[in-house]
């Protein structure tokens, strides 16, 4: 199976005042995907960014090779995968208590030309996954409670990751097809080769890249994203 490791910053929380130039930094920087938090005030408590910004963003992303990945935490979600597909995600994610159709809610981000995936909140049984690994590129696993940045990580996580990461591997035996793992919540330069050991493969990083930035480095985030880096090399 690819080993790779992905860094993916969450713009949620970069300066919205100079959004164009964080993105460009934090890939140049040596991440890999723009992760793209939508929140709408009732499945989650916050409300944040919409269809427009992730248009906006489109071709500063992918002209530095960096995907879209949009995680919807948004109820109910059927209505606003489209406008995402058309305004230039790569990836989009939902989670299953916001669809009364999993299979149907998989199937329209893959109609809609993207890759598709389901969150699980720290609570959330894995059992969503029994009948759709075959609609299902990335898993995400919420390492902090949905709604807002800069919380810790939430210790057994790491034992879920191991049950999906067994999941996955047992499905690719089965049939050969990639499914990424990812985490988000609470995962910084300290932790990350610990979740990586226990089966993450992508990591979402917000406060901990975009609340250490050096203008000493050549893109602001260098330092920090090495840090990241140091950490899997040891996995």
């Amino acid at each position: 199976m690819d080993k790779t490791f992905r860094i993916a910053p969450s713009i949620l929380s970069a300066n919205f005042a100079k959004l164009g130039q964080e993105i460009e930094n934090v890939i140049k920087s040596g991440t890999d995907i723009v992760h793209f938090d939508v929140m709408d005030n009732h499945y989650v408590p916050n409300l944040t960014i919409g269809p427009l910004v992730c248009d906006a963003i489109r071709d500063l992303s992918h002209n530095v090779g960096a995907l879209i990945d949009v995680h919807l935490m948004v109820k109910p979600v059927d209505r606003i995968i489209p406008d995402f597909a058309k305004a230039g995600a790569d990836i989009i994610t939902f989670h299953p208590e916001a669809s009364d159709h999993i299979d149907r809610s998989l199937a329209l981000i893959r109609d809609s030309g993207c890759k598709s995936g389901l969150v699980f909140n720290p609570a959330t049984p894995l059992h969503y996954l029994d009948y759709v690994m075959d609609k299902v590129d990335m898993i995400l696993l919420m390492s902090v409670n949905p709604g807002f940045g800069g919380q810790k990580f939430i210790p057994a996580t790491l034992d879920k990751l191991k049950q999906a990461r067994a999941r996955i591997d047992a499905y690719y035996e089965k049939t050969g097809r990639q499914i990424w793992l990812e985490v988000d919540g609470g995962v910084n330069a300290n932790n990350i080769a610990d979740i990586a050991k226990a089966g993450a493969d992508t990591f979402v990083a917000g406060s901990a890249i975009f609340g250490s930035p050096k203008d000493t480095d050549p893109n602001r985030y260098d330092t920090v994203v090495a840090a990241m880096r140091a950490s899997l090399a040891t996995v």
